[in-house]
């Protein structure tokens, strides 16, 4: 059976709480379950104090079999802001921007940029999945979307894993394995009809919203609109067109992270389980797990999780 673990961001005390209150033990430097595995779904990295701490932790137990993991979008951030642009010498697939360097400079400090334990930890994030599908679950770090799933199939090897040769289209705006990355590992987002914009945080002009993929029945792009409460005014209560959201077959549960949760962890519905509660969110925030017991519809029950600390 596995416990899967939502989104830590250099969090180490937290998972190594977590990991103690699953029964989980640290053995020969490698935390382990006599029966049950951990699956990872992304975000090792970025905003937290313990990013290097947090990595091994993850790693070793992937490594010696006791995890699986998959990619979130801040180790494909990590990777590109880490690569060369082969087409602009001295430049990189992520560019390095001021925006980009604030979202990653605490990794860069606490790893030590181009420093031997930074190119370690790049090589071992390029071996992560964009998804897992199996028997009995998926997970993917945002959105189960099968349109972009069969797309970026053309840029995986057999374990789900991009090609060394795939980052440079999956960075390059605008390509298909781009649009594909963009909406697995960051959500799904829709452009707002007519003029209709937004006005970020950072005071950026918005003309598309990241949406609430899992939701069903007659929505309005207010209703799936994941904005900050101030602006959601912004957003018109105009019908979406039914094709817009990829659906869920609902096969079997799915489960992300990404979002930011807040409040009690429980599923989305009976077959989509959040597992972010925004634990580098500050005071509040959880790390959290969803520990799986073979059912296939999700309960609220079998979420556990610790509290920022």
């Amino acid at each position: 059976m596995y416990d899967l673990i939502g989104d830590i961001h250099g969090h180490a005390t937290e998972l190594k709480a977590l990991l103690t209150k699953m029964d989980y033990r640290e053995i020969d430097g490698v935390w382990q379950h006599p029966e049950r595995k951990v699956i990872f779904l992304g975000d090792f990295v970025d905003r937290g104090p313990e990013q290097v701490e947090t990595v091994t932790i993850a790693q070793n137990m992937v490594e010696k079999g006791h995890a699986l993991a998959v990619m979130g979008n801040h180790e494909f951030n990590a990777v590109a802001w880490a690569t060369e642009d082969p087409q602009s010498p001295g430049e990189h697939l992520r560019p390095h921007i001021d925006k980009n360097l604030k979202q990653h400079r605490a990794f860069l400090e606490q790893v030590g940029e181009g420093s031997e334990l930074h190119h370690s930890m790049i090589k071992w994030f390029k071996t992560l999945p964009v998804y897992l599908d199996l028997p009995e679950f998926r997970v993917v770090h945002a959105c189960w979307h099968p349109e972009h799933l069969a797309a970026i199939a053309k840029y995986t090897d057999k374990e789900n894993r991009l090609l060394p040769t795939a980052w440079e289209a999956a960075s390059r705006k605008g390509s298909e394995a781009y649009e594909a990355i963009e909406t697995l590992l960051k959500g799904l987002e829709i452009p707002l009809p007519g003029d209709h914009h937004f006005f970020d945080k950072d005071k950026n002009k918005r003309t598309n919203i990241r949406t609430e993929w899992w939701r069903e029945g007659e929505l309005t792009y207010r209703d799936l609109a994941m904005v900050p409460e101030e602006v959601i005014n912004k957003i018109p209560h105009e019908p979406v067109a039914s094709d817009v959201l990829p659906g869920y077959d609902g096969e079997k549960p799915v489960f992300v992270g990404h979002y930011w949760m807040k409040g009690e962890p429980a599923p989305l519905n009976e077959r989509i389980a959040c597992l972010d509660y925004s634990v580098a969110g500050g005071p509040g925030g959880k790390l959290c797990a969803y520990r799986f017991d073979g059912a296939q519809r999700l309960k609220a029950k079998c979420f556990t999780w610790v509290q920022e600390q």
